[in-house]
């Protein structure tokens, strides 16, 4: 398996290319409008085929590239099956694994953070390695004060389900803010200040008073990524280039 992980610093976004080098397939986790032109280069310099991109959720910091990467290399956008989104060609749902050539992803329902976010999950027969999307990062997790969020919901995801996976399983955020790359359930489980030790309804009050800033894309983003990363009308002009090189692809 081809493994490569990638960073949209804008954002703070991670984006997964993972591939199966006989077939020549490839897929992207949670790919970025911004860097779908390094991200395709990457591709064409791998002799790799885009297959599919595959969201976890409807992201509120950046667009994804999905619809952009489905105009320039074919690919098909997945997206959990819950969100119901026309522009979706498969949708994602708990306890069916989909295939990248000879690669099978599970993908495990894990709302909280938004109402239809899945994590992804591939056992390569040596290692587990789990995509987490927003909901579980390394020593945090994803907000629920937005977007249909809810904090009993995301620690019941992350701890009836995140954290029964074998604790060598490797953690991969769609985020961090620290220059982290890859955590463990063993880890998340002993040292996240978040949830180590945490009971439900100290999570829960936690959450509530994290007191954040509103997210500074949040009004563009979650509508163009319900259409899997039209740009709408309203960006503003300092996040406008992206929009404009995919309105001439």
């Amino acid at each position: 398996m081809i493994f490569r992980q990638l960073f949209e610093p804008d954002s703070s976004t991670y984006t997964y290319l993972v591939a199966d080098p006989d077939a020549g397939d490839a897929a992207l986790i949670d790919p970025v409008l911004d860097t779908v032109e390094r991200d395709a280069a990457l591709l064409r310099e791998m002799g790799l085929r885009l297959t599919c991109t595959i969201d976890t959720h409807v992201h509120a910091d950046h667009l994804t590239g999905a619809q952009r990467l489905k105009a320039l290399l074919g690919s098909r956008i997945l997206y959990p099956e819950k969100a119901k989104f026309p522009c979706v060609d498969i949708g994602i749902e708990d306890g069916r694994p989909f295939h990248i050539g000879g690669i099978e992803l599970h993908g495990l329902y894990t709302p909280g953070h938004t109402d239809h976010h899945f994590a992804y999950l591939i056992d390569n027969g040596t290692q587990r390695m789990v995509f987490t999307g927003d909901a579980l990062l390394i020593d945090a997790c994803g907000r629920t004060d937005f977007q249909s969020g809810d904090a009993r919901t995301l620690y019941r995801s992350i701890t009836q389900k995140l954290f029964t996976l074998p604790d060598e399983t490797l953690v991969y955020p769609a985020h961090d803010y620290e220059g982290r790359f890859v955590s463990s359930i063993a880890q998340e489980k002993t040292r996240n200040p978040y949830l180590a030790g945490k009971s439900e309804e100290e999570f829960v009050q936690l959450m509530e008073d994290l007191d954040l800033p509103y997210p500074r894309k949040i009004d563009f983003a979650v509508p163009g990524n319900e259409q899997c990363g039209v740009c709408p009308d309203n960006v503003p002009e300092e996040y406008r280039k992206p929009c404009e090189a995919r309105d001439q692809g």
